[in-house]
């Protein structure tokens, strides 16, 4: 499990307004974490292309969408359900950025 693969995971059950259903994620967390722990940081793809400032355009199977780093969760390992693929190093440098806007300021 790599950081910036895309797995199919199972976000369900959720509460309010958090992103629901089983979906493809991007697998945020570094190596070294998901080598050494039971769960793993994703953000989900979402088709809702509104260009918010803490989302990534992403082009996934022939499908536009955003990564909604505004929905960052942890789930347990367990959730992830195949690997798709994995995202262009133009995509990984935008959530790098927007990671950076939006956490370390």
């Amino acid at each position: 499990m790599k950081q910036y693969d895309i797995y199919r995971v199972s976000l369900d059950p959720t509460i309010g307004f958090e992103i629901k259903n089983t979906r493809p994620c991007v697998v945020i967390s570094p190596e070294e974490m998901n080598k050494h722990l039971k769960t793993v940081q994703i953000a989900p793809l979402t088709s809702n292309t509104r260009a918010y400032p803490w989302r990534a355009a992403i082009t996934f199977q022939r499908k536009r969408g955003m990564v909604a780093l505004d929905q960052l969760r942890t789930v347990d390992k367990r959730r992830l359900i195949k690997r798709l693929g994995r995202t262009t190093k133009t995509v990984q440098q935008t959530i790098k950025d927007i990671l950076d806007e939006m956490l370390v300021q």
